[in-house]
């Protein structure tokens, strides 16, 4: 048997798109068929969806996504004024995205360990799997504590999740895990300074959650800092309301999903004629037939009057593979060049003189 060192010892490499030629190889996809047609597509698609100055990309990330080597590519999305907004599941952002900010990082596991023959083994040295990937729970505690020490720090009210992971890049600033410090980039950091706001509207399904916990625990009778997830939806919707044109580039499915297509029922609900998702790209290995979210095809989302048909594309791709090609493909075509930061999160919180 491996000891623990040995298993925690192979990092995931996030990937740097800037460094392959992506532009020749969607091209060369276009004309073939099945997927790689839809992906070339939907690469298509993202371009002309950034290219589109007044449309706001929201980019939606369901999966574990960091952890399998997509940082990166994120970070550079948000850094080119590629995405103005980001809906995702609460283990991107704190389980995988800060824990890397933090200092810890995800390792690759041996192909003997993925497919659970060998998880009790891992229990006992309080590893983690998500299939062929490690993280040490040691770590991940420390995340969690983390997460509790930022909560106690609040003012007890409730909170979105955006204002919440803004409180998370002001710890990394603090305590010296930025760029301008000399540490590695990340998703929380990059969209703070660029006032890219991020909602985790499934917030405490993750190690934020353990942390809130503690902290509520510890309280006992007293006043507590609370995640609010209607106010992430009231939020969400109040972007869309100021920023009418919207496109959504999403990975993978479920509450990311859903969240950001609702806000254009939840403006109408608040009495605003609000527009369909103008652009819809959607990144999925998940069956339409068992009628879940996942699965569900834009067309269908049309039909609750969500999402327009005219560039609209589904990907049944594994997202590692589909995602890089996608948006580095934008990326290597300059179409962010006559972008500038929306800065929507000045929308929420408005910067005064």
């Amino acid at each position: 048997m491996k000891t623990k060192k040995e298993l925690l010892s192979n990092t995931i490499q996030p990937i740097d798109i800037m460094q392959h030629n992506v532009v020749s190889l969607v091209d060369a996809m276009a004309p073939m068929a099945y997927s790689s047609r839809d992906l070339a597509r939907a690469a298509g698609l993202f371009e002309m969806m950034v290219r589109d100055t007044e449309c706001g990309v929201i980019l939606c990330l369901a999966g574990s996504l960091i952890s399998a080597g997509l940082q990166k590519l994120i970070v550079d999305l948000v850094r080119n004024n590629m995405v103005d907004a980001i809906v995702s599941t609460g283990a991107n952002i704190v389980d995988q995205d800060f824990f890397e900010a933090l200092g810890y990082r995800h390792y690759i596991a041996p192909d003997e360990y993925k497919y659970g023959a060998h998880d009790g083994e891992l229990r006992e040295m309080q590893i983690d799997r998500i299939y062929d990937t490690f993280i040490d729970e040691d770590e991940l505690r420390i995340c969690d504590e983390t997460i509790h020490q930022i909560t106690n720090s609040l003012e007890p009210r409730a909170y979105s999740s955006r204002e919440f992971i803004a409180a998370m890049a002001e710890y990394l600033d603090k305590h010296g895990r930025t760029p301008k410090q000399g540490q590695p980039d990340s998703i929380v950091w990059a969209c703070y300074e660029k006032q890219v706001p991020i909602f985790c509207p499934a917030f405490s399904d993750c190690s934020a959650g353990f942390g809130l916990v503690a902290h509520q625990h510890d309280r006992q009778g007293k006043p507590v800092v609370s995640i609010d997830s209607v106010k992430d939806f009231y939020e969400l919707t109040q972007l869309k309301i100021a920023n009418p044109t919207t496109g959504l580039l999403m990975i993978g499915g479920g509450v990311p999903k859903n969240f950001a297509q609702d806000i254009v029922v939840a403006a109408d609900v608040l009495g605003v004629d609000a527009s369909m998702h103008k652009y819809a790209i959607q990144v999925t290995v998940a069956d339409v037939r068992d009628g879940a979210l996942s699965g569900s095809t834009l067309k269908e989302a049309s039909s609750w009057g969500k999402v327009e048909l005219t560039y609209e594309q589904m990907v049944y791709a594994e997202a590692t593979v589909a995602f890089p090609l996608i948006a580095g493909y934008a990326l290597q075509k300059n179409a962010a060049e006559a972008r500038k930061g929306k800065k929507l999160a000045q929308v929420l919180e408005p910067v005064t003189a």
